[in-house]
């Protein structure tokens, strides 16, 4: 018989509950704290939160002596999670509350802990069990209690939950909104910076008005995080005004047919390079499709209009449905000239970029209308303002050698800086520089108080990080929607021959103002009435945070599925350009730490030994240091199907397995959450996560028996 008290997570959980609302999850946009900013593979918010409290809540069997009662008990118990679970009900006071309190009651049930200071249960009223056929009576949990005495019962008796895999910080946000001690670690600094956005900054200024001079600091509802998401709002409007005041003039106006000013929303641009045809010797551009909108009321597309006294192509906006080119000029396999038909291979296109013979060419202006977009051909005024920018900085840092999360490299792309257009990189340098001067602002308008004017710019630079991923010659252009897409659509940056360039000064899509009011949304809605929470930068195969026997809840990497520390580079460079001063160990080098990152990347002499090893050692501390009173669970990511490597079928399973056990763990039980949606981008047609499986671990006794296999 086991010495320690089962938890629920070890004997049932209402999967149903929480696959469904784990895979909506990744549909919901609005206030949710993955668009604080963009982190890769997150864990659904749901499923963490059903896990934590599945952790720390006993299994009925440890306090209910009669089977029937056991039952009863634990179908209330799956009732709050399923509750717990619907993303509208995620910062629900009241099941908050409950739930803390069954947490809180799981402790006092240890021997040597105290019980609840004023937590008092009525007498116990019978009620039917769910469903008519049952004739089983459960007890009715009707006690009186103060919610902020219960926070503060687990703040001082409540083991932490730690995360030494952070990334975008889902498990410890979840931790800390159930009351928990949080801490999370992570080697990259991007996680770091993002969990501490969500878990650090807002308990610390809970419930505090807003310092900017416009709010209503003694009639506005300041609960929680909302003056600081106000204050947000406000200095990222004063940077957008201060930062138009300086470029504006790159970002003119168009004029529509009838002469009417119309603020740009976007520009269309596509890659050229020579025609592979001596005799044609025209820049060919590279489209993959000509129609620029498939909406039915405002379908447009672009004519080519080939000059031969020039040797020029422009582009004619036209909005017929006839004669529309239905073949892309470029595939996998090559490019196409438009001009002559001559047809160059994949080798001669990579050729011609590699020497830099790779031009831009804009082919249509996007404009905001009374009712719809407009679609207007382009101008020399437009084209000269996009190539008169000139920025004065501009990120130093190299692309990684890896090719998988950068295949522009293959078309001579080797620098953070030739990601973006000369426009994008002064409108992004100037964002950032304004940084220094709204720090100071903040100060001023704050009697001089430093860390608060540090935490706004924290939020505001991770909007510089988004409108860059928003914002970068690599953002494709969406012709059903009619907008920008934002680049990571997936784990890399591919090589995009047509892309569209936004108008950060605009109100229209991946404008600088959507990016602050999406961050604003999101800080809405943290739970800061909780214990704050704790963020470290620490390599987990060498570093575990050890306080009080923490829980362990975390989402390993697996192998070289995300290469995390080479497609951070993309934001770290951003912002390490504001932040350097405000958190110096976290930037002190050029680009992310990648020497001790655990991934099976390329850039290691053998791959697969490195990352397998991180694990083990990783694992081994993690097996020393936790608790022994609670369960451990581990997200373990598989794809939809097995992937050969080296001949053999994947091990990764396996590996994940032997780990565990060689660690010194047992595996108590395994449990199938769905994390994705199955309709996502990453997934079509490809060998992407479908789902999770939580291992849920315990210590191994050190005189357990062994079997073998």
């Amino acid at each position: 018989m086991p010495k320690y008290r089962k938890k629920l997570i070890e004997v049932d959980l209402p999967l149903t509950d929480i696959n469904a609302h784990s895979a909506r999850e990744k549909s919901i946009r609005h206030g949710h704290p993955s668009t604080l900013h963009l982190w890769w593979a997150r864990r659904p918010l749901a499923s963490c939160r059903a896990v934590i409290f599945a952790s720390m809540v006993d299994d009925p069997e440890s306090y209910i002596d009669d089977p029937h009662e056991q039952i009863a008990e634990r179908a209330r118990l799956h009732k709050i999670i399923s509750q717990l679970v619907e993303w509208e009900n995620s910062n629900d006071p009241e099941l908050l509350a409950q739930a803390r309190l069954e947490i809180a009651k799981s402790i006092a049930r240890q021997p040597g802990k105290p019980p609840i200071p004023g937590y008092t249960t009525q007498p116990y009223s019978p009620s039917p069990l769910m469903g008519e056929e049952s004739k089983v009576r459960v007890k009715n949990d009707r006690s009186s209690h103060n919610p902020q005495t219960i926070l503060q019962y687990l703040a001082e008796h409540a083991p932490t939950i730690y995360d030494p895999f952070c990334g975008g910080g889902s498990i410890p946000l979840e931790a800390q909104r159930l009351g928990m001690k949080a801490v999370g670690s992570d080697l990259n600094p991007v996680a770091v910076l993002i969990t501490k956005a969500l878990i650090e900054i807002p308990p610390k200024f809970a419930n505090k008005p807003p310092v900017n001079p416009d709010a209503d600091k003694m009639g506005g509802d300041w609960h929680g995080a909302r003056g600081l998401a106000d204050d947000i709002r406000y200095y990222g409007k004063w940077m957008r005004d201060e930062a138009f005041k300086r470029i504006g003039h790159l970002y003119p106006t168009i004029k529509d047919e009838n002469g009417i000013d119309r603020t740009v929303i976007a520009w269309l641009w596509s890659r050229t390079i020579p025609c592979a045809n001596p005799a044609c010797g025209i820049n060919m551009p590279m489209i993959k499709s000509f129609q620029i909108s498939k909406k039915a009321n405002n379908r447009h597309w672009i004519k080519p209009v080939i000059d031969r006294d020039t040797n020029t192509i422009t582009f004619q906006v036209q909005n017929h449905p006839t004669d529309v080119p239905t073949e892309a000029t470029v595939n996998r396999y090559g490019a196409t000239c438009i001009a002559c038909n001559t047809s160059a291979k994949l080798d001669y296109v990579r050729q011609q970029t590699r020497e830099g013979k790779i031009g831009e060419q804009m082919t249509a202006i996007v404009a905001k209308g009374d009712k719809k977009r407009l679609f207007i051909s382009p101008t020399d005024e437009h084209v000269q303002a996009a190539l008169s920018a000139d920025p004065d900085w501009r990120p130093s840092g190299q692309l990684p050698q890896s090719i998988d999360p950068y295949r522009v490299r293959n078309y001579g792309i080797k620098h953070q800086h030739q990601l973006f257009t000369e426009r994008q990189l002064l409108t992004l340098t100037t964002f950032s520089d304004l940084i220094s001067e709204v720090r100071s602002l903040i100060v001023q308008d704050n009697d001089g108080n430093d860390d608060y004017a540090d935490a706004v710019c924290t939020y505001l630079t991770l909007a510089i990080g988004r409108t860059a991923d928003g914002g970068c010659a690599h953002a494709t252009w969406l012709n059903t929607l009619e907008a920008v897409a934002h680049v990571f659509a997936r784990h890399s940056i591919p090589m995009v021959w047509d892309f569209a360039e936004a108008n950060a000064f605009s109100t229209q899509t991946q404008n600088w103002m959507s990016q602050i009011n999406w961050i604003a949304k999101s800080v809405e809605r943290l739970p800061s009435e909780s214990n704050a929470g704790k963020v470290l930068q620490a390599d987990a195969s060498t570093t575990v945070y050890a306080n009080d026997g923490p829980i362990i809840v975390t989402d390993p990497p697996y192998y070289d599925n995300i290469q995390y520390a080479d497609i951070s580079d993309f934001f770290y460079v951003w912002h390490r350009h504001t932040l350097r001063d405000i958190y110096p160990e976290l930037y002190s080098s050029m680009l992310t730490p990648k020497a001790e990152e655990m991934v099976a990347a390329s850039r290691f002499e053998d791959p697969r030994q490195h990352f397998e090893r991180g694990l083990n050692q990783t694992l081994k501390l993690i097996r020393q240091r936790c608790t022994d009173d609670y369960p451990s669970s581990i997200f373990y990511a598989y794809k939809q199907q097995e992937e050969e490597r080296g001949g053999q079928t994947s091990t990764g399973w396996e590996t994940m397995l032997n780990a565990l056990i060689d660690s010194g763990f047992h595996i108590i039980g395994t449990w199938p959450i769905r994390t994705e949606r199955e309709a996502r981008s990453n997934a079509m047609g490809t060998n992407s996560l479908a789902s999770s499986v939580i291992l849920v671990c315990r210590p191994r006794p050190e005189d357990a028996p062994i079997a073998t296999r």
